[in-house]
This record gives C-alpha cells, sequence and structure tokens, in this order.
C-alpha cells in the first residue's frame, strides 16, 4: 500500500498560514482605512512607496494596480507605439508581450538560455541586428524578465542596450526581493515594474503593482500616467493616461507582509536547497544565476521528455503532490502573437514547455511536506 494515499494533500500554494501570521496587524490597519475612508491612495500607498523603494534601494518607487499596468505605463512614459520593435523572451507570462501589443508595438521574441531560462544574450543581440537590418521597425525597448524569481543578465542586457540606443524595462513580477551582484532588483533597468499578485512572493489579497525608477522625471510621469493623465491639478489634464492606482486595503496587506517578508524569502530559499540535495541527479534542478538570489517564486524541474514530465505529473497526483506547468507553450506559439512574430526560430523556448513541471514551493511549506514531495518525485522518476 502507498503510504501517501492515507496522508492529506499538500498545496501547491497555501496562504492561510501566512495570513494568520500577520492577522493582528492587518486587522488594525483595515480598522483604520474603513474608519477614514480613503480607499484608494491613501496614506498607506504612500508608506507602501516609501518602504518599497527602501528596501531594493530604489530613488522612487510608484504603486499601481497591477504588474500589467506598471509594464504598460513604462511604455507609455516612453512614447513606444507603432513602427516599434520591444525585444522579450519566449517564454514568459502573456502579460510581457501584450502591453507591447496593446499599444500598437511589435514584440520580438527572443530565445532563452537552456539551464537559467532567463533571456538568451547571445540570441538578443542577434535578433537586435536583425530587426534593425531589416528596416520595418525600430528598436527601441528590450524588457527582460527576471524568469521564477532569478535575475537576468542586467549588465549584459544594459550593455546591448546603450550599444543600439534602446531604453531596459525590467519585469520582475516574479522576483521582487531577488538580488544581483549584492543589489536588490528595482535599480537595474531604466524603470522595474513588479507585480503583487497574490501568488508573488510579496502577494497582495488581489492585484497591484508597483514600478521603481531613479530617474525624477520619470517617476513624476508614471504618477501622471497611473492617473489619468492629470497633471499637478486634478481635474489638469496634460495627457492620456489609465486608471492604475493602487487600493489603500492592498497597501495595508502589502506592508503587513514586508514586515516578515525577510524571513518569508529566507523560508523560500531554505526550501528550494532542500529540493535541490534531494532532487540532483534525478532530474534537472534549476542553474542558479550566477552572484545572484532569488525570491523563488516558482521552483521548476526539467524532465527528459514531455511523457515523463506528463507521466511523473500524474504519479505526483495520485499521492496528494501538485504540480503546474509554467508554461505549455511560448508566447510566439500562442494565437494572439503568432501573427505578430517573424517566423525566426526559438528552439529552447519551443521545446522547453514540454518538459517543465513546477513543485509546491510557498513560506509555510514544511519541511516535512517538502521531504514528501521529493519523495515522491524520487518514487516516481
Amino acid at each position: 500500500m502507498d503510504t501517501h494515499t492515507s496522508l492529506a494533500p499538500i498545496a501547491f500554494l497555501d496562504l492561510k498560514p501566512q495570513r494568520a501570521r500577520i492577522e493582528t496587524a492587518l486587522r488594525a490597519r483595515l480598522d483604520a482605512i474603513l474608519a477614514s475612508c480613503q480607499f484608494v491612495l491613501g496614506p498607506d500607498v504612500t508608506e507602501l512607496e516609501q518602504r518599497l523603494a527602501a528596501f531594493c534601494g530604489a530613488k522612487h518607487c510608484i504603486a499601481v494596480s497591477s504588474g500589467t499596468d506598471a509594464l504598460q505605463i513604462a511604455l507609455m512614459a516612453e512614447n513606444i507605439g507603432r513602427g516599434d520593435a520591444v525585444f522579450l523572451p519566449a517564454f514568459t507570462y502573456t502579460a510581457t508581450a501584450e502591453v507591447a501589443t496593446v499599444l500598437g508595438a511589435t514584440p520580438v521574441f527572443v530565445d532563452i538560455d537552456p539551464t537559467t531560462f532567463q533571456i538568451d544574450i547571445a540570441n538578443l543581440r542577434a535578433r537586435i541586428i536583425q530587426v534593425r537590418d531589416g528596416g520595418k521597425l525600430t528598436p527601441r525597448a528590450i524588457m527582460g524578465v527576471d524568469l521564477f524569481g532569478q535575475p537576468a543578465d542586467w549588465p549584459a542586457i544594459n550593455a546591448l542596450a546603450a550599444e543600439f540606443g534602446m531604453t531596459t524595462i525590467d519585469d520582475a513580477a516574479q522576483s521582487f526581493g531577488a538580488s544581483l551582484g549584492g543589489k536588490r532588483l528595482g535599480t537595474m533597468a531604466t524603470a522595474t515594474a513588479t507585480s503583487f499578485f497574490p501568488s508573488k512572493p510579496l502577494g497582495a489579497y488581489g492585484d497591484g503593482g508597483a514600478l521603481f525608477t531613479e530617474d525624477d522625471e520619470r517617476a513624476s510621469l508614471f504618477r501622471s500616467l497611473r492617473t489619468h493623465g492629470e497633471g499637478k491639478q486634478r481635474y489638469e489634464v496634460i495627457r492620456t493616461g489609465m486608471n492604475g492606482r493602487l487600493d489603500t486595503i492592498q497597501a495595508a496587506v502589502l506592508l503587513c507582509k514586508l514586515d516578515i517578508f525577510e524571513a518569508d524569502l529566507a523560508s523560500r530559499a531554505r526550501i528550494a536547497d532542500l529540493y535541490d540535495s534531494r532532487l540532483a541527479g534525478a532530474v534537472q534542478i534549476p542553474a542558479r544565476v550566477p552572484d545572484s538570489d532569488s525570491a523563488w517564486a516558482i521552483y521548476s524541474i526539467l524532465l527528459k521528455s514531455g511523457e515523463s514530465r506528463d507521466g511523473l505529473a500524474a504519479s505526483l497526483r495520485e499521492k496528494g503532490v501538485p504540480s503546474a506547468i509554467y508554461y505549455p507553450k511560448p508566447l510566439h506559439f500562442q494565437p494572439a502573437y503568432a501573427s505578430l512574430h517573424d517566423g525566426a526560430s526559438l528552439p529552447v523556448s519551443e521545446e522547453i514547455g514540454n518538459r517543465i513541471l513546477a513543485l509546491p514551493l510557498y513560506p509555510d511549506l514544511s519541511d516535512a511536506d517538502a521531504h514528501r514531495v521529493c519523495d515522491a518525485v524520487l518514487s516516481s522518476v
């Protein structure tokens, strides 16, 4: 008899224990907000912006309504639109490409490194040259993605941007809290966007996001764009913007979670190290980006084939261990973007979605359950 079947299923993500840890402080903040009735851009939002900026060493933080809106505002601030090319990895969530497309720009998909899953710098250079020499689009922006919580190669990305006269936007939706070269993400690019979707390392209880920049003018522009393009007076509309403001209640949640965020990051790293030590050799574990610390939003392993991946997922499910696939197909194969793709082959992105599998990882996952995940994997491969 399989002893795993007698155990309660493991959650892929369980936010209830974390909520219990912040409940007293959160209720006090929520009561104050209900009493004040300042539900949008209230004092908690200002406090959150200050604390987030201090956390990652950025000069400015602008809280917004979602990570997607943060990315779109960053592109809007650069006047990126029709005829412009925005370079981004093909293996990422749709929001990265979506915001460029919504503004009329063309996403140019780039392959990824087969071990770290970050954007491939050599392929990025080749794609920029290809587009520039083609003459149909103007290379305007590189949108790097710190996939699964690890940082992209920002020194190399910034060097390419300087060489070709482009701007850089860090899609740090999965990586707030990560560091590269001893510095937290948030200052690596011209603008950094992050998400506070509930499943993220720092997650709200609804949608939310933030933008970081070192540039005073961009910070002012970001604030205007998030509030319908307003000027210094509320009904002075000086540009076309969007409704991208953060709710005060979400700021309260994030402030309480910031109090325990360092401890949560340490827990995520401990679980990732446990998985490494148990699973290395049986499956391909995620390679570490040199001189970095991951936020460990997602821990994904690679199997030898799609058949073995699907077989493992089914076996884990029978043992009460959940898994997930991030992402089953690259963006240039998605119907929304296939017609925009120039036909370039991106072999790593096209193949890796067939073999990748994410395991449970969240701060309150117990060591016992993490070992149970490993036992289930090792007994199934």
